[in-house]
């Protein structure tokens, strides 16, 4: 047989995955996740024992951590030193654990994220708690296995008597698991442990009375009494952990936020640098400095605030941008039989007991196995001694140790144990004292294996033995709650006031695309004039709006979409400048524009709706609520169809008149509740019947019979004509004509299509920029009055072959005058 024959074919995916799977089986049971029984790695594990049969308790001297961590490594886990010593690093810090299974004794890191000093200048024993975990396992009361190399043995799980994996939680991710369990109250576990034993079929509410919920050993507030609920019934929940906190005053009328607990795994220092930051880039106004005073008395952060500062404000945007409010979620898996699974509360405390009971019952024939031992020693001793002569008179006729033993089998009945006792027993044990108290040992050994067997005999009676241990270990070491429970979830809402000081400011758009912020300062001591504001050559301002920069401004886009801009993100610029690009405040594509900037200062007020206008006739109504949104990016604010466009946005209480002007010169009037209220992305109803190659170009809005419509033709033609002229009509119609266009080769024409429309009652000045570059200006008043299918005069003064592309009106602007 050639070499290769030997060879089977194999699958990768098939290697790969019996390799991953191996692997995977490993981390799950032998790294991070922790048993369900003891609450232990195996890592921890292995640690405390070493300590343990090194003799390195808390009654001895501390002992070099090098020293212990050789111990795990050369006799239990063949890895590395640094995950060793770790996970003892984390076992001795009192802000990780609720009761530190290891008393360290030297630099064992901060709250800061400070590391651990080397394991070569720290020093350790196991705490006292820990010794509760190990308690009787010199009794046969766990299973051991061989350790890596079959040189010793080590524990499977320890007797733990008390449950850890409640008290001191865990964390950890594996291979597809994960697990994340809190720490809790040590009496709180362990008077629901007693509950449960009394109880088996006690419900979730009953022992949520006695467990309120996690106590964290940092303290803090928790909040979410139906995550703890999801989290005790499945395994899987959410709550919230908030700092303590407390606003105190300050001489001069300042305050100051004072946090003396942080949640559970934040970082001290990181979360002052965070709060550091916020003051230094000035995201929130008022805070005049923030300090670290931690030290031997506790943790203490001050954030000392300005003078007449919002403290609830600035505290609300503090939990709200930083750790000191922080979610937790709950995923409580262990190793449940060799296999990961996700517990609740009563589910733990189940496989806890159950374990309990092996414990107690393997110990408990463990020292009734030593009891009768003895009491079969002592029984033959004071035999021996009730016929001691004889006995002497046996030995001393024997010729050597083991015919000694032989003969007194033989002759007495002893048994080779007895024998033996016999043999060894020293001379002063001959005195009548002796013989009296050996007569009562056997007395009390009777008397202590009648007790043993009960416990074996009765499950009532062996988990009273439970209950009473775990009870002392309650009063020894039970400490109050840390963490404060709150029922509701308090929603945290930051007035923007608290972030932005709120400033009267001009806001300007440019016909090219140009927005700035400016201050009123920088307007007034430019001259105070509106038509002074840089702009690039060539370019005009075709938005001037005065608002307050704790307000916002809808951005509404040709193709449908919609940005909310707060004021104070519009950058700054002097009056004088020319501003920043759009593109670089709002993410606009290339191929869309803005049509319409509107101020909004109440998002949320009840009544009003935003009406769209598409170049193809469509018309859509919706509550302005519907447009509130926390993006930063481009949200749909109307379904536009391919090759159309929005051409006009309009803020309205739905009881006016709409009219649409199209470009071949049709108008038609209609009321604008025949628009009913529709969804965000709707793409709206027929407003008008076009002709082919007709669209709209404006829409106005009327409340009544006054005023004039005006129109104005491609090529500077322009008139007014009553609003009565126009009647209102149902949605959907052809209209009526409010243009004419001169035909014919010897007529002068006065256009193509109309450019504009604006519905007048007063004068208004209206600003067209042509084909060529220029800015004209038409005061209304100049368009003549005339019918409504007349031909209009030209009023705009456009040279051959020029033509208006587009025009806007300049609002009459005073200092005063505050935008809608």
């Amino acid at each position: 047989m050639s070499m290769l024959e030997q060879f089977l074919p194999a699958f990768l995916e098939e290697v790969v995955g019996d390799r991953f799977g191996r692997y995977s089986k490993y981390i799950i049971q032998d790294r991070a996740i922790p048993d369900v029984r003891d609450g232990l790695k195996p890592v921890q594990r292995r640690i405390l024992y070493a300590m343990y049969d090194a003799g390195n308790n808390p009654d001895k001297p501390y002992r070099k951590s090098a020293k212990t961590v050789g111990d795990v490594m050369g006799n239990y886990h063949p890895h590395g030193d640094s995950s060793i010593y770790e996970g003892m690093v984390r076992m001795a810090q009192p802000w990780k654990m609720a009761h530190p299974l290891v008393d360290g004794h030297g630099n064992w890191g901060s709250q800061d994220d400070d590391p651990a000093a080397a394991m070569r200048y720290t020093e350790a024993r196991l705490s006292k708690i820990a010794m509760e975990l190990l308690r009787d396992i010199d009794k046969r009361t766990v299973q051991f296995k061989d350790n890596f190399d079959n040189t010793t043995k080590e524990p499977v799980v320890l007797p733990s008597r008390y449950p850890n994996l409640l008290v001191n939680g865990v964390s950890g991710i594996s291979s597809g698991f994960a697990t994340e369990i809190p720490p809790h109250n040590l009496r709180e576990i362990i008077d629901a442990c007693i509950a449960y034993m009394k109880k088996p079929e006690l419900t979730l509410e009953e022992l949520m009375t006695i467990v309120k919920g996690p106590d964290f050993p940092t303290g803090g507030l928790i909040m979410g009494e139906d995550g703890i609920r999801d989290a005790y019934a499945t395994g899987k929940g959410k709550i919230f952990l908030r700092s303590k906190s407390a606003i105190e005053d300050l001489r001069g009328g300042k305050q100051q936020i004072v946090i003396t607990e942080i949640p559970y795994g934040v970082v001290k220092s990181r979360l002052v640098t965070a709060m550091e930051t916020i003051r230094l880039e000035k995201k929130v106004e008022g805070i005049a400095e923030v300090r670290d005073e931690s030290g031997r008395a506790g943790l203490r952060i001050v954030v000392e605030l300005k003078k007449d500062a919002d403290a609830n404000g600035i505290l609300a945007y503090l939990f709200k941008k930083t750790d000191l409010q922080v979610t937790y979620n709950f995923n409580m898996v262990a190793i449940v039989n060799k296999a990961p699974q996700q517990l609740g509360l009563k589910a733990m405390l189940s496989a806890y007991v159950e374990h309990q009971k092996e414990v107690v019952t393997f110990r408990t024939q463990y020292e009734l196995e030593k009891a009768e031992d003895r009491a079969h020693v002592v029984e033959g001793l004071v035999k021996a001694l009730n016929i001691l002569d004889e006995v002497i008179a046996t030995i001393k006729a024997s010729k050597n140790r083991m015919d000694a033993q032989n003969n007194l089998i033989e002759q007495y009945g002893f048994s080779e144990r007895q024998a033996d006792a016999i043999l060894t027993l020293q001379l002063y044990r001959l005195t009548n004292l002796e013989i009296t108290a050996l007569e009562k040992e056997h007395k009390e050994t009777m008397k202590r294996i009648a007790y043993l067997r009960s416990i074996l005999d009765s499950e009532k009676k062996l988990l009273g033995v439970i209950r009473d241990e775990m009870t002392v270990i309650r009063d020894g070491f039970g400490i109050d709650r840390r963490s404060d429970i709150q029922g509701e979830v308090e929603e945290l809402k930051v007035n923007l006031e608290v972030l932005v000081a709120p400033e009267d400011v001009l806001v300007t758009l440019s016909h090219d695309g140009y927005m700035k912020r400016t201050s009123m300062l920088s307007f007034t001591r430019s001259g105070g004039e509106p038509g002074s504001s840089g702009v690039k050559d060539g370019d005009v301002i075709t938005n001037l709006l005065q608002v307050n920069t704790i307000d916002n401004i809808l951005l509404f886009t040709k193709k449908g979409q919609y940005y909310l801009l707060p004021v104070h993100q519009i950058p700054e610029f002097k009056w004088k400048d020319t501003g920043t690009a759009i593109v670089n405040i709002v993410p606009l594509p290339k191929d869309d524009g803005i049509v319409r900037a509107m101020p909004i200062k109440d998002i949320q007020e009840p009544g009003q709706s935003l009406v769209f206008v598409t170049k193809r006739g469509q018309v859509k109504r919706t509550e302005l609520a519907e447009y509130a949104t926390t993006r930063s990016t481009a949200v749909a604010a109307c379904k536009v169809g391919a090759g159309d466009e929005i051409i006009e946005v309009a803020l309205s209480r739905g009881d006016k008149q709409i009219l649409l002007v199209t470009k071949a010169g049709m108008c038609i009037r209609f009321n604008e509740n025949e628009v009913n209220a529709m969804g965000r992305v709707a793409s709206g109803v027929r407003g008008v019947q076009l002709k082919d190659g007709d669209e709209v170009v404006a829409a106005l809005w009327a409340a009544d019979d006054e005023g004039e419509i005006l129109v104005a033709s491609d090529i500077g033609y322009a008139k007014r004509s009553l609003l009565l002229d126009y009647p209102i009509q149902g949605r959907g119609g052809k209209g009526v004509q409010t243009f004419e266009f001169k035909e014919g080769k010897r007529v002068r024409s006065n256009g193509s299509a109309l450019a504009a429309s604006y519905y007048c009652t007063d004068g208004i000045e209206i600003a067209a920029l042509t084909s060529q570059g220029r800015r004209l200006i038409l005061e209304s008043e100049k368009a003549p009055i005339e019918e409504r299918k007349s031909i209009g005069k030209q009023v705009f003064p456009l040279e051959k072959g020029e033509s208006i592309v587009s025009t806007f009106v300049i609002a009459p602007f005073e200092l005063n005058q505050k935008a809608d």
